[in-house]
């Protein structure tokens, strides 16, 4: 999964497993001068915090929701992907945009909102066919034809009358809450934190904080918490040998004081056991 977000060069991402299996997924990127288009597939829930490189203007088409969203430099945001996730991006350099100004187009208004045209799907689809036929035969592409065409299409998907998704209050509301947890939580990441005090750092009751959390991650907020936890552990195993540290002692690094139950929590999230990890680079 660390390979899959470095895989997209230029973008500050944290991406943490959430729904238990093997983890699978594709990344194909491209790049004609200055514009980037890359396409991602993840088999399993995974929530991702990102922030968008900077000069950017990013058309990210978001194939399961059949929606466009847009993101500028300026926008960071976090956010569990749905299984069987795939997406397809172009970025933009803002030095590039000169007939598409934010205050004409009104950009800056339709920044994270859902973005639905009928023109989406055709354009995704060509997209992608464009992306795996570069991938067999990058030097095939007409680079400057390419960008050309890019910029006209996402230019014509937004002036055609886009149906703009309603912003849910509660939703804004639910990521305030979630970044104050996240402020907390990451503050003592080894920290097994209980529900009343992650819904003291958030200044909610925990009943609230229960819903919150079960309609952005579908977990319980201790839940969430320790599924964090495991994906940490999982890094320092995976970037460790049985010749320097045990599993054990990565175990009590992240609050897993039972060994049993860190193992079984584990494999029943990964698909193997914590040792298989561990053990795997010293082949």
């Amino acid at each position: 999964m660390d390979q899959q977000k470095l895989a997209i060069p230029g973008w500050s991402q944290e991406y943490a497993q959430i729904s238990p299996g093997a983890f699978r997924g594709r990344t194909v990127h491209a790049q004609a001068e200055s514009v980037e288009v890359f396409e991602e597939v993840m088999n399993l829930r995974v929530e991702q915090a990102f922030h968008t490189p900077d000069n950017t203007l990013v058309f990210s088409f978001d194939i399961n929701e059949e929606a466009l969203y847009l993101l500028d430099e300026k926008t960071s945001d976090i956010w569990v992907t749905p299984e069987s996730y795939r997406e397809l991006s172009v970025v933009f350099r803002r030095s590039d945009l000169a007939r598409m100004s934010s205050e004409s187009l009104g950009i800056d208004d339709l920044i994270l909102m859902p973005l639905r045209s009928q023109y989406c799907r055709l354009f995704t689809n060509w997209l992608s066919k464009m992306l795996s036929d570069a991938a067999s035969n990058p030097t095939g592409i007409n680079h400057q034809h390419l960008v050309e065409q890019l910029l006209e299409d996402c230019c014509f998907i937004l002036e055609q009358g886009l149906e703009v998704g309603t912003k849910d209050a509660r939703a804004g509301e639910g990521k305030r809450v979630i970044q104050r947890v996240i402020e907390r939580v990451n503050d003592c990441p080894q920290d097994n934190l209980c529900a009343l005090e992650l819904a003291d750092a958030a200044d909610v009751s925990v009943r609230q904080l229960q819903h919150i959390f079960k309609r952005y991650s579908g977990l319980s907020p201790t839940q969430w918490l320790r599924t964090r936890r495991l994906n940490a552990a999982r890094r320092d195993l995976m970037q460790s040998t049985s010749w320097e540290v045990t599993v054990a002692e990565i175990a009590m690094r992240w609050s897993f004081w039972h060994l049993g139950r860190f193992s079984d929590s584990y494999h029943a999230l990964f698909g193997e056991y914590p040792r298989t990890t561990l053990t795997r680079n010293c082949r």
